[in-house]
């Protein structure tokens, strides 16, 4: 079975910093768990799938941009499941043959390409009306996989976890951040780093996914590390990323994790997190999009 149980490995970090700041931090290697669906993508699937396939659906149908993770991941696992696959990509045709959607095609996704206007549309009732229309029988799934039935696979990380203080993971379209608060223990706090510009209307898409979020005390997320904006790296900070993840041991990409492991070390570093703590990190995985730094077509990077 696909989605059987997978553990992903716990790996404690040494760094100077944390030993001046006495600070102890692990890293829970999600990039781990699957070779090709990974990291968050794998969790949050897992149970909407498993309902495609209950309902027998004639296929699966999603939306990303040129080099989505989730369109990648989504892709991988139809191929192993047997189940059709659609994505619906923002962007130009000429962007099909990237590494991410070759890879997609590769296993079997079909591609439909619009551009940023009529992609704004994705959760308007109508556009999807007229999808759906095309596409009998498909079952949807939004933009990275962020939706009610992603939550209760991404809660299942507590089960692996030791006690710790805080919980640190980035954070796109919130999804993994929400099922993670569905399940809170009480002693642990969740920190996201907020990957793009999200203030105001992030929070809201949290608290939208898991409603008692509004509520709860025990998350942050913090704003200031997005470096510009979704999918944005400047050289200095992709200079200080490559550093982070030869000084750790661990792959690291710009987008995500990369972006959200150097905020919070930065934040150590100008004393956030108070002396004692333990701190967890989660690799949520998506190395494969660290492609289109590489790429002479890089385009728009979606969730």
């Amino acid at each position: 079975m696909l989605f059987q149980h997978h553990l992903s490995p716990l790996q404690p970090v040494c760094h100077p910093l944390l030993k001046r700041h006495g600070l102890t931090l692990q890293i829970k290697r999600d990039d781990l768990l699957h070779a090709s669906i990974s990291g968050n993508k794998w969790r949050k699937l897992k149970y909407v799938l498993r309902q495609a396939l209950s309902d027998k659906a004639a296929g699966v149908l999603s939306f990303g941009g040129a080099w989505s993770n989730h369109l990648h991941a989504l892709a991988a696992a139809g191929h192993l499941l047997g189940l059709p696959t659609i994505g619906i990509v923002r962007g130009e045709p000429e962007y099909a043959g990237n590494p991410t959607l070759s890879d997609a095609q590769g296993w079997g996704m079909k591609l439909e390409f619009i551009d940023r206007q009529g992609y704004r549309r994705r959760h308007d009732p109508d556009f999807l009306a007229g999808l759906a229309n095309r596409y009998p029988g498909f079952y949807f799934i939004p933009e990275g996989g962020s939706c009610a039935l992603a939550l209760p696979g991404v809660a299942e990380l507590w089960q692996e976890l030791p006690p710790c203080d805080e919980l640190i993971l980035p954070v796109a379209s919130g999804g993994t951040l929400a099922g993670l608060l569905s399940a809170r223990p009480a002693g642990t706090r969740v920190t996201g780093y907020a990957v793009l510009k999200g203030k105001g209307w992030l929070a809201d898409t949290v608290s939208g996914l898991h409603p008692p979020a509004a509520g709860d005390p025990g998350w942050q997320l913090r704003l200031d590390h997005h470096g510009g904006g979704y999918a944005r790296c400047n050289n200095m900070d992709r200079q200080a990323i490559s550093a982070l993840s030869e000084a750790l041991a661990v792959p690291l990409e710009p987008i995500y994790s990369g972006k959200a492991l150097l905020g919070l070390f930065r934040d150590i570093e100008a004393g956030h997190y108070a002396p004692g703590s333990r701190l967890i990190f989660l690799h949520t995985g998506g190395l494969q999009g660290a492609r289109s730094y590489t790429s002479s077509k890089r385009s728009g990077q979606e969730k």
